[in-house]
């Protein structure tokens, strides 16, 4: 596990309350656990939202660069695709 280090923070006492709920019905261990749980999911949708932006961004290249395609064209690709599955299903 990586060092831990010590950090005090100051929470509205709505945020206190719900930490303090999740200790006490048992599903953590200490308020310690909550928070680094709550961290955990933050870091996730972060990488989720990186990621997500770095699909629109190459989305935006393929314009600019005149990568694209009809919407005739997705439908057919996508038809074609469907039939394919459903063929080998």
């Amino acid at each position: 596990m990586h060092a831990a280090e010590k950090l005090s923070i100051t929470l509205p006492a709505e945020m206190v309350r719900i930490i303090r709920a999740k200790v006490e019905q048992g599903g953590y261990a200490s308020n310690s656990e909550v928070i680094r749980e709550a961290m955990r999911g933050w870091m996730e949708r972060e990488r989720h939202f990186a990621t997500l932006e770095a699909a629109i961004d190459h989305g935006i290249a393929d314009i600019d660069a005149g990568r694209t395609y009809s919407s005739d064209q997705v439908r057919e690709d996508l038809i074609a695709r469907i039939n394919k599955s459903h063929r080998h299903a």
